[in-house]
């Protein structure tokens, strides 16, 4: 596989080079450079992109490892700004130019292409104009499209289905210069003294964090050009507008909320498609607790002496074992009452114990027991003998050892 990382996107340089504003144009000229110089076969981008966008103070850098790790993505965020810092886009500006769309997504999409990008990559500062944010509809278009070439060839499992997030963490005006400023007072107080002890290293001194007006204009910015351009993706990618004003405790619980598995988005539509009949667990669950009151009050109302047997079997017979049990959590009981006969009441013993906060199962054993013997045939006649095994789990007590 070719790994040309230096490569840039051809423009004719004269007195009317004027940077090309069309997406399309600009799209095609850095995908068909692609195309040449790593072949279409290689161009696996991440099947998972998070395009995350904040408010200078809104705690992308302090929520940034904590998406990952809840998303599974082992490479680091790529912080577009800092793509410009590379020796491509140095390059450009040595010779006099400006680091446009154009070598923008160009530099981008190579960076995408690394190996360790495609478990999922967190996009940092991208897209901030409308040509960026057409070309990135085109590469999700285009990633359709490899996937659909590649689907019954062996390189399909390197072209999964493209899943975009756009995520906004949201803080306003006053909140957003108060958390600049005061980050630029800690800075400050970081490297007096590292100055004073010789101890540590120096944190950068950012203009806007020491300044109310710059702090306000570096607001003003996100919201013009980030903001506008993440929103404008809204009903084409997965959304997640997240309110970072809360408590960090409370941001995260969000970010944990909107980054749900959603498996009718994020499924191949015919793999969903087989799958769709089976209820999913959380629709389940919604409704369990409910559903256990109304069973057991039936019961009650339906069959009130199998439920009083069925609560002194409990009591009597299985409570003193659980008892013992308590250190370990887990009892095993086994039982040959008739009182079980009756399926109604294996289905009674186990909701009230759930209703308990146990964890309960029950299995039937048949066993076969030696009745009486033919002496004159030696045939041996048994009889059917049922027990009932139950399982029961709960939360063991915490014993300090040591």
């Amino acid at each position: 596989m070719n790994t040309p990382q230096s490569k840039l996107v051809t423009r004719t340089q004269g007195p009317a080079d004027l940077e090309i504003k069309d997406s399309q144009l600009i799209f095609n000229r850095v995908w068909k450079q692609l195309e040449l110089d790593y072949g279409v076969e290689n161009l696996r981008f991440p099947k998972e992109l998070i395009l995350l966008g904040g408010a200078p103070g809104s705690g992308k850098g302090t929520n940034s490892d904590f998406i990952r790790e809840l998303r599974d993505i082992t490479a680091e965020p790529i912080v577009v700004s800092q793509l410009l810092n590379t020796p491509e886009a140095l390059k450009i500006k040595a010779q006099g130019g400006m680091v446009g769309d154009a070598d923008v997504i160009n530099i981008l999409f190579r960076k995408l292409l690394e190996p360790e990008q495609q478990n999922g990559a967190i996009l940092d500062g991208f897209p901030r104009t409308r040509v960026q944010v057409e070309c990135l509809k085109m590469l999700f278009d285009e990633m359709l499209a490899l996937r659909r070439q590649f689907s019954h060839t062996p390189e399909a499992s390197h072209f999964k289905q493209p899943i975009f997030h756009i995520m906004v963490l949201f803080v306003d005006e006053a909140e957003s210069v108060a958390r600049q400023l005061k980050r630029g007072r800690q800075v400050m107080a970081h490297n007096s003294e590292v100055e004073r002890s010789g101890v540590g290293e120096m944190l950068e001194e950012r203009a806007t964090d020491f300044n109310e007006t710059l702090a306000r204009n570096r607001y003003s910015v996100f919201k013009e050009q980030t903001y506008d351009a993440l929103v404008s993706l809204k009903m084409i990618f997965h959304y997640h507008f997240i309110n970072a004003q809360e408590p960090l405790e409370r941001v995260r619980e969000n970010i944990v909320h909107e980054l749900e598995y959603q498996s009718s988005l994020e499924l191949d539509p015919r793999t969903f498609e087989l799958m769709r009949k089976l209820p999913i667990a959380s629709e389940i669950v919604r409704h369990a607790r409910q559903d256990l009151v109304r069973r057991l009050d039936l019961y009650e109302v339906e069959n009130p002496g199998l439920m009083r047997q069925v609560i002194e079997f409990i009591e009597v017979k299985m409570m003193p074992i659980i008892s013992r049990h308590a250190i370990s959590g887990m009892a095993n009981i086994n039982s040959e009452s008739v009182l079980f006969n009756d399926p109604k009441a294996l289905a009674i013993l186990i909701d009230i114990f759930s209703e308990r906060g146990y964890h309960a199962s029950a299995d039937i054993r048949h066993v076969q027991i030696p009745d009486s013997i033919d002496l004159q045939t030696g045939k041996i006649s048994c009889f059917q003998k049922k027990i009932y095994r139950f399982n029961v789990r709960f939360k063991g007590s915490q014993i300090r050892r040591g």
